[in-house]
């Protein structure tokens, strides 16, 4: 008789992510000028865990299936010091996986910051840490347990948000960090957060829920308890799925119109390197607008500050010019049209 079905669905989704690092590790190998005739090391990945449903099932599913393909299995759980007895917490995430057979294991603390709010720096002094660990590991990925319900609700954020296509594409299955363009893996984004947490449950694995997930102060929590809920009451099952969906094909739209600007950049651009508003008029407006985007951010403005406001307005230098002046950028970054050309630098 073979395991839950929950338990096998999350173990065959970490198996495809594994056989698919274990490829591009042999391939990087193969590749590699340093002793060719010898055999790679085996790769270390590690999982990131808070204690909740479903990163520990993520780190059973990584702990069983890690050594039967020769992968080295770790894990980092992260402590953010927001909820007294944080600490202690971590400390007992530490357990548990070193229980289920990971090492390395570690716990690291973090200084939750206040800039784009709590949840946002939250999240950017976790990714930092668990770059860090990976830094200092050698860690070939993270894995990540965010599931479909995550990101079904990452898509709605990005609508209320009008941040555009971009932001509805919502978590990519592979996404990287500094200087590793592929380190964060999230193999359970077609599986549903019932599923982690019924894994959870077969395999007595005791769980951990923050209570901050249920706190009506954060925008995510008020979406996953209200927000939903009266989705589904109002359109039927099926909301999440469709969501995710969504997700994918606006992430293949955007793909394709980020190549699009890529190729396009050069061709907008004088001698000198500056961009021509006549050419930048004539392209499809996804296509101008991603690449203003990406003057503005090479001229040093903050990606994460950048919104689409901000695009727009650059926009209309090109497309509603009436002698209008220059726009102030965050970042201390100023855009102005001088003689028929955009200049985009710091101020």
């Amino acid at each position: 008789m073979g395991p839950h079905p929950a338990v096998a669905a999350i173990r065959l989704a970490v198996r495809r992510v594994l056989h698919d690092l274990l490829n591009e590790h042999q391939t990087s190998a193969e590749h590699s000028a340093q002793a060719p005739h010898r055999r790679p090391p085996s790769p270390l990945v590690l999982v990131a865990c808070s204690g909740g449903a479903d990163s520990m099932a993520l780190a059973s599913a990584l702990a069983f299936e890690a050594p039967k393909l020769g992968i080295r299995a770790g894990g980092v759980t992260v402590d953010h010091g927001l909820q007294p007895g944080s600490d202690l917490r971590a400390e007992e995430v530490v357990l548990r996986l070193r229980e289920l057979g990971l090492d390395p294991v570690e716990s690291t603390a973090v200084s939750v910051g206040r800039e784009g709010g709590p949840e946002a720096a939250a999240r950017d002094a976790r990714y930092a840490a668990l770059d860090a660990a990976a830094d200092r590991h050698g860690a070939a990925a993270v894995l990540l347990g965010h599931t479909r319900d995550d990101q079904a609700e990452t898509v709605l954020l990005g609508l209320a948000r009008g941040s555009g296509i971009r932001s509805l594409s919502g978590m990519a299955a592979v996404s990287g960090g500094p200087g590793a363009a592929r380190r964060y893996r999230r193999p359970f984004l077609e599986l549903d957060r019932q599923t982690a947490r019924k894994a959870c449950m077969v395999q007595s694995l005791p769980v951990w829920d923050d209570p901050h997930n249920a706190d009506p102060a954060y925008t995510r929590s008020r979406l996953r308890h209200e927000g939903l809920p009266a989705l589904e009451k109002a359109l039927g099952k099926g909301v999440v799925e469709a969501l995710a969906r969504t997700a994918q094909l606006s992430r293949d739209d955007a793909d394709a119109l980020d190549a699009w600007a890529r190729q396009a950049q050069a061709s907008v651009r004088d001698a000198a390197g500056l961009l021509e508003c006549a050419k930048l008029y004539a392209l499809p407006p996804a296509v101008r607008r991603r690449i203003l985007r990406q003057a503005a951010i090479e001229a040093g403005a903050p990606a994460g500050s950048l919104f689409a406001r901000h695009i727009e307005e650059i926009d209309r230098l090109i497309t509603g010019w009436r002698g209008q002046g220059a726009i102030n950028l965050p970042g201390k970054v100023v855009a102005q049209r001088q003689g028929g050309r955009l200049v985009i630098r710091q101020g």
